[in-house]
């Protein structure tokens, strides 16, 4: 009954933008509701920070509204950074914590988001908080080595996540089912730093859905300069996780905390999810 009810209600606002569309008035209307919708604006504080992010959709008014209990072992972990340090936010989505780290320890971030949908409002989000002079957008995927592979896309949904790059796997290591997928050119973290001249990472996060492990791979270098990381693993994929600790272990590193928040823990499809802190 309540799918029947969405395809009826579906089907008449579309037939009313249509009809709208067709008239100097319905057609100004539209521009207006269009405009309001997506610049619509929600106010969040911690720890006496004050941030404005754009909320166009549910998904990114739950990120927002959810910005101090969704991942609160980020925003601590964060905390911890030495001041005016180079964080590389990777997997930024639309800049929650990279705006954070900037406002927090007045960080060089690098925040690296492929995703064509999460572009727009990261890069909004960035100049709505007036941040623009300390951060760098880099729209390219990481991987293990340069080349040009598949970017595959589960959503066009703003803020989306669950997409991943040169690997057809999703977060538990199954089959991804895409929606779309388009070729794009991907490189390591040492290659990054090598080719494009980036400063090192002081701190690194890392949420990609799945192909972390793959990311370290191409890292041996970078991560000399690496005081902390914070990387996303999914406890039941058994080969993200083991390559993950033997490639940070082998660079020097310690697992030092392993969480996540009880909004994840009461989550059925994500409470094998964990965010690793690893230290020196």
């Amino acid at each position: 009954m309540k799918k029947f009810l969405k395809l009826i209600i579906k089907v008449f606002a579309k037939n009313i933008i249509r009809f709208s569309s067709q008239i100097n008035a319905g057609r100004y209307f539209i521009d207006q509701l269009t405009n309001a919708i997506l610049h619509k604006k929600k106010i969040v504080k911690h720890k006496n920070l004050k941030f404005s992010f754009y909320v166009p959709n549910r998904l990114n008014f739950f990120r927002v509204d959810t910005f101090s209990s969704k991942e609160p072992e980020t925003l601590e972990w964060i905390d911890t950074f030495k001041k005016k340090s180079v964080f590389w936010d990777i997997g930024a989505n639309i800049g929650l914590y990279t705006c954070y780290a900037v406002k927090r320890a007045d960080c060089q971030v690098y925040a690296f988001e492929p995703s064509v949908f999460n572009l727009e409002l990261l890069a909004k989000n960035i100049y709505l908080n007036s941040l623009s002079n300390k951060i760098v957008i880099i729209s390219f995927p990481l991987f293990d080595n340069l080349a040009v592979r598949p970017f595959y896309m589960t959503t066009k949904e703003w803020g989306g996540a669950l997409s991943n790059f040169g690997e057809s796997v999703n977060y538990e290591g199954s089959p991804m089912s895409s929606i779309f997928k388009y070729k794009t050119v991907g490189m390591s973290i040492d290659q990054a730093v090598s080719l494009l001249n980036l400063a090192k990472p002081n701190y690194i996060k890392m949420d990609v859905d799945g192909i972390e492990h793959l990311i370290l791979k191409g890292a041996t270098n970078t991560l000399n300069n690496t005081e902390s990381l914070l990387i996303e693993v999914n406890d039941d994929f058994i080969k993200q996780a083991g390559d993950t600790e033997e490639y940070l272990k082998k660079a020097g590193f310690k697992l030092k905390h392993k969480r996540h928040s009880e909004i994840i823990a009461k989550s059925t499809k994500f409470s094998s999810i964990y965010n690793q802190i690893w230290t020196r």
